[in-house]
């Protein structure tokens, strides 16, 4: 069947396409709906292709935030009564950015040519993720879509300010360590083989600490490419096995491992894992399909396999809190929260509430690291300088005895 795109403003891009036997029968069909278009025209095959492809590749320019604020600006509309094609129009209309009017124009050409609202975005692709559309085809099924969006929106929202509280929390320590890095770089290939020139031709056996430095910055200065290429080779090797199944797992798992990072990145994973899953549970998703949505949101691979676990024990009849609690990886609380909102068939609610807990205990967290990291970071730096300072008060002063004995 032929496809027309309309337009209902003159000098205005597509609007959006309907598929009609003729112009007159695309016309008649727009006024049934009762869109008043300026201009109607049959929109060729390659056309068509190339649109498909653009939208597909086009889905990458619109971010997260501008999908939670689309989202929220799209429940609002619907809560006020305005029906799903006219809201979309409306957010259209607002100053937005070339990625987010085609994304917005592309999701309301598929709903009026009969796909659900879900299926739309499904069909644009990125940004739109698993949990978005999970949601939202939910509460199309349910007919609570203006809350169920509300929800998603609130969920969007957190998970952002988390992402930006850790981003913030890792600035200064990342630019602490690079600062660190190099000035020690600087002292050992520059400084010191200056200082150290008047102890080399001595015949005489400097201190072991001295001979340890010298040689360190020997090696810097002599074979400097060399550790180069071997620094970029390991990071291309590393890269390929990072990019790998088994390797990102490893990975994943080695870092809830660590002192101070492991902790953070746990109580992020399990507020995570809480929220959403309480959100999907709320919009009236069943328990194996949000534990589904629940894990591509986690961003660790390691808790990823503990949710496929989790699923599959699920799956054969357990309760949700047994698995938890046999991984490992979710504390205590929680999976006393879990048990008891399973046997009081109050699921929902405790898991809001477990996850109001579990994001105060994040902000915690992100305190704790901000204010230990830059101290560890801090001692090691003065650790290493220290080393370089007594190793060349060391030197000075063998040579100042032997010139003494000399006397």
């Amino acid at each position: 069947m032929p496809t027309f795109a309309y337009t209902t403003t003159r000098n205005a891009p597509p609007a959006g396409t309907i598929q009609a036997l003729d112009r007159q029968g695309a016309l008649r069909t727009l006024l049934d709906r009762g869109i008043r278009p300026v201009e109607v025209s049959p929109v060729s095959r390659a056309s068509r292709i190339g649109a498909s492809s653009e939208s597909g590749t086009g889905g990458g320019s619109v971010s997260k935030a501008d999908v939670a604020m689309m989202v929220r600006e799209l429940s609002t509309a619907l809560s006020a009564g305005l029906p799903l094609v006219v809201a979309l129009r409306t957010m259209v209309g607002q100053g937005r950015s070339k990625g987010q009017r085609r994304a917005v124009e592309h999701i309301i050409a598929q709903v009026e040519n009969g796909k659900s609202l879900g299926d739309a975005m499904a069909s644009w692709g990125k940004p739109f993720n698993d949990l978005i559309i999970s949601m939202t085809r939910a509460g199309e099924a349910a007919g609570r879509l203006p809350e169920v969006l509300g929800q998603a929106a609130n969920l969007l929202d957190r998970d952002a300010k988390v992402r930006q509280s850790i981003a913030s929390a890792t600035l200064y320590p990342a630019f602490l360590a690079v600062l660190s890095i190099a000035a020690i770089f600087v002292v050992v290939v520059k400084i010191v083989p200056g200082l150290m020139k008047p102890f080399q031709g001595s015949n005489r056996e400097l201190p072991f600490m001295t001979q340890a430095l010298m040689s360190v910055s020997d090696a810097f200065v002599a074979s400097w490419w060399i550790l180069l290429i071997v620094m970029l080779a390991g990071g291309f090797i590393f890269a390929n096995w990072y990019k790998s199944a088994e390797g990102r797992h490893t990975f994943d798992r080695t870092l809830l491992r660590l002192p101070l990072l492991g902790p953070l990145l746990r109580d992020v994973a399990v507020a995570r894992f809480t929220r959403t899953l309480a959100t999907l549970v709320a919009a009236g998703l069943p328990l194996l399909q949000a534990l589904r949505v629940t894990r591509g949101t986690l961003g660790n691979r390691a808790m990823e396999r503990v949710i496929d676990t989790v699923s599959e024990k699920v799956t054969q009849g357990r309760t949700l809190a047994d698995p938890l609690e046999r991984s490992g990886y979710f504390p205590p609380m929680l999976v006393q929260v879990v048990s008891l909102g399973e046997r009081s068939g109050r699921l929902e609610e405790m898991l809001h509430q477990a996850a109001t807990a579990f994001e105060a205990r994040v902000e915690n967290s992100i305190k704790v690291f901000t204010t230990v990291l830059p101290l560890a970071l801090v001692l090691v730096m003065s650790s290493v300088i220290m080393f370089i300072v007594v190793a060349i008060l060391m030197a000075m002063l063998d040579s100042q005895d032997a010139l003494l004995k000399g006397m």
